[in-house]
């Protein structure tokens, strides 16, 4: 049950186009890139919303 847990909260193989993606669009590493996929899926507005949020901090 654990190691399902550990395996939800990273980003699949098939996914890794999505980070790609991603980042090209909004400008943010990688590494934000996995932790808003895994936090908010493919809710693609929120994913912008969030990554401009990002941006703006730094």
């Amino acid at each position: 049950m654990q190691r399902a847990a550990k395996e939800a909260g990273r980003v699949a193989k098939g996914q890794e186009l999505e980070v790609e993606h991603l980042v090209e669009i909004t400008e943010i590493d990688p590494k934000q890139a996995r932790r808003l996929l895994r936090r908010h899926g493919a809710d693609w507005p929120k994913l912008r919303d969030e990554a401009e949020a990002l941006k703006t901090e730094d």
